[in-house]
């Protein structure tokens, strides 16, 4: 009896196949349950927000439905005034992402590519507002916004341009800091040779390095929306009498009673409220996928 000793395998070029390590199988298996972990709310809440109230309050819960029912998502478009809500969070969020994007685009190239005094202690001021936590400035933005609001009224209290400031006072630091690593990726060599190529500074930056930083321009616009998109403390300290004004997380509040919270309205507006932040994240995932093809490309 003759015995082969089996090699490597071997794919069509004649290249040995790596096999899989034990190590990776782990690390995939960690990242698995990982995810598992962080999904599970998500599909938690997703699951009440289809359950009728007798399951929702059961004693035995269980992770599954047989009688799913849409009486939860009723009670949430009966709120007063729901579009209004849902198109005025619209509004914060994307004004608040546009102008976060050129803003903290043009704030990052200066710091980056330019000398100037007092860069260093911009840098620092940038960094130090960043570790200020949002509720001890809450107190004292509310009283700053009053005092807007009697110089420029559409910037004051209980308008939707209150929330703008606030949210790009608080996301154009994290983004400035952010897209400075991405701007000074970018070699200087490129920007020289475009200048020998007859491109000036302002067409270089826009033609040039704004699509190579694509990625983190994503990456900001992601965050920027989900922070403006989702907030309560600031929507509830700065819009107080006109409703007209209030935004959708707002909007859930009303199912909060002395009575009994109706948590089945609350994870149905819960989902609602999730959902354009998951189409906006699928629309912008293509740009940054461009965007990063791009940049290898270049």
């Amino acid at each position: 009896m003759t015995i082969t000793a089996r090699g490597p395998k071997r794919g069509v070029t004649g290249r040995v196949l790596p096999g899989k390590r034990p190590g990776r199988t782990l690390a995939e298996i960690a990242t698995v349950l990982v995810a598992a972990t962080i999904a599970f709310p998500l599909y938690w809440m997703v699951l009440t927000a289809f359950k009728p109230a007798g399951q929702i309050q059961s004693t035995d819960p269980r992770p599954w439905t047989l009688s799913p029912t849409l009486e939860n998502f009723r009670q949430v478009f009966t709120v007063d005034n729901f579009g209004r809500y849902f198109l005025n969070s619209v509004v914060v969020a994307g004004v608040v992402v546009l102008i976060s994007l050129v803003l903290s685009f043009l704030a990052a190239v200066a710091l980056t590519r330019f000398r100037f005094r007092g860069r260093t202690v911009l840098l620092v001021m940038i960094l130090v507002a960043q570790m200020v936590p949002v509720e001890a400035l809450t107190i004292p933005l509310f009283f700053l916004m009053r005092s807007v609001g009697s110089v420029a009224p559409w910037f004051g209290l209980n308008h939707l341009g209150s929330l703008i400031l606030v949210h790009l006072a608080f996301s154009l630091p994290f983004a400035i800091w952010m897209l400075r690593g991405f701007v000074a990726a970018v070699p200087t060599e490129l920007e020289e040779a475009a200048t020998l190529d007859g491109a000036g500074r302002f067409r270089f930056t826009w033609q040039v390095l704004f699509p190579l930083v694509a990625p983190g321009l994503v990456a900001m616009s992601v965050l920027s929306f989900i922070h403006a998109w989702n907030d309560f403390l600031f929507a509830k300290t700065f819009i107080i009498s006109a409703t007209e004004n209030q935004t959708l997380p707002l909007a859930i509040l009303v199912f909060f009673k002395p009575t009994g919270n109706d948590w089945g309205a609350i994870m149905a507006g819960s989902t609602l409220m999730t959902i354009p932040v998951l189409v906006f994240f699928v629309f912008v995932q293509r740009h940054l996928v461009s965007g990063i093809a791009g940049a290898v490309k270049a």
